[in-house]
């Protein structure tokens, strides 16, 4: 009678492989679906908001108070605010929006969390809000994420929306799940079918030594094959990664050699950036701001005229007006007898945000003709009392701004020409700065 060896202990391992892929396949959708979003480390016991105000008008609130720091579904200069009003109760978020620096210094546990948890970043406190304001807002932040839909021209629809395809994603892992399912009950019924052809011919199946997992994977030279491939490709895409980082100065905070609160200045009194930045609205370049521009105001103003106490904890009155006197010595002002003694000093100022030489960027045309913000790139300057660098300034992150930015064309017959012409050709009634040419590597790069 002919004996042949038994293949089960390999079935065993293709079975195993095959089920630990499966495993994997449904914790990687159970992790997908745990994941929130819009992480926000903070309690989460805290009671639910009340849903009673209008999300329309809370959207227009948001964009104009809150879009600059922060987004829906993703963490910005602060966290992301989709359902926030479930997790703080009610009453503490109006102290937080009205005051926040006061829940910090009243010692708050949340408050001081969240301020720890977002680099020590004091929100703008917004007094001028009403209750119902807040509820507007936060009847927009709980309102659920929308699928954004990107047309073929290539305009994002909805910044805050889900950058991913949820439900298309799903579909494509339930339909791997069930390809799996389908080959495991095909590799059981060909094992129950093979050991019953065998039995009625008469065949003795001699079983062969077991052997561990282990042993098994090092003689399959396919898996090590496999494997090390793998290994390979995740180890580069980690250098990969890593290297990309070179050159990439977000957060940079140098201290420069005369303190300026962009706070103080832009924000508590509200001095417009281009008063002192003015070549930023004809220029390639924004420009360092020459210190008579500083002579303007610091004529009379010889110390500092706060209220340290209430309004800012890392520097003295004295500070300041110690850095004003180092503005007299660079300019050479006497403030004695108002005039100046004609001994200058320069100032020798840290330069924060640098581009690559082969890069082409003009302020005049982002500040001018497309109205950007100075905080869409720079962050909310108002609030930072040291300056740095907010964005990464990479090609991806430019490039993704033009894809998402759609072009003004109120008031300028030249882009009202152009935009109907390409509106037409993409489908779409409005179109973005990449559908008229903006990802072209000539226009960036010399």
């Amino acid at each position: 009678m002919k004996k042949v060896g038994n293949h089960t202990s390999i079935s065993r391992i293709l079975f195993f492989c095959l089920a630990f892929s499966l495993s994997f396949s449904f914790s990687s959708y159970a992790q997908e679906q745990a994941a929130d979003p819009a992480a926000e480390a903070v309690s989460a016991e805290a009671p639910a908001g009340d849903a009673g105000g209008d999300a329309a008008k809370g959207k227009e609130l948001f964009n104009a108070n809150c879009a600059a720091c922060h987004k829906l579904d993703a963490k910005s200069t602060g966290p992301a605010l989709r359902d926030v009003a479930d997790r703080h109760d009610r009453q503490w978020l109006y102290d937080w929006i009205h005051n926040s620096s006061a829940m910090i210094k009243a010692g708050d546990p949340a408050a001081v969390k969240l301020f720890e948890e977002n680099n020590h970043t004091q929100m703008t406190a917004f007094p001028q809000l009403s209750t119902q304001d807040i509820d507007n807002i936060l009847a927009y932040t709980s309102e659920p994420p929308a699928t954004a839909a990107t047309p073929s021209g290539g305009m994002a629809v909805d910044n805050n929306a889900d950058s991913g395809s949820g439900v298309s994603n799903n579909l494509v892992l339930g339909a791997l799940v069930l390809v799996l399912l389908v080959l495991i009950v095909m590799l059981v019924l060909v094992n129950r079918t093979l050991t019953r052809v065998a039995n009625s011919n008469g065949v003795v199946i001699e079983k062969m030594p077991s052997v561990s997992v282990w042993q098994a994977y090092v003689k399959n030279q396919f898996l090590v094959l496999v494997t090390t491939v793998l290994l390979i490709l995740v180890g580069a895409y980690g250098l990969y990664g890593y290297l990309m980082q070179i050159g990439v100065d977000q957060g940079y905070e140098p201290i420069q050699p005369i303190h300026f609160s962009h706070k103080i200045h832009a924000g508590d009194n509200g001095i417009d950036c281009k008063y002192c930045h003015s070549s930023a609205r004809v220029s390639k370049t924004s420009g360092i701001p020459s210190l008579n521009v500083c002579m303007n105001c610091h004529k009379n103003i010889a110390e500092f005229q706060g209220d340290k106490d209430s309004t800012y904890v890392d520097y003295s009155k004295d500070y300041y007006t110690g850095e004003i006197q180092k503005l007299y010595a660079a300019v050479g002002w006497d403030k004695s007898t108002q005039s100046y003694t004609g001994k200058q000093t320069p100032v020798k100022w840290v330069r924060i945000h640098n581009l690559p030489d082969f890069v082409y960027f003009n302020h005049s045309q982002h500040v001018s003709v497309a109205g950007v913000a100075c905080q869409t790139c720079h962050g909310p300057v108002e609030t930072f009392e040291i300056m740095k660098q907010h964005a990464p300034l990479t090609m991806g992150w430019c490039i993704n701004c033009h894809r998402e930015t759609n072009v003004k064309v109120e008031g300028n017959e030249y882009y009202a020409k152009i935009h109907e012409e390409l509106a037409k050709k993409y489908g779409v009634d409005k179109i973005t700065e990449a559908d008229m040419g903006g990802t072209e590597c000539g226009k960036c790069h010399y």
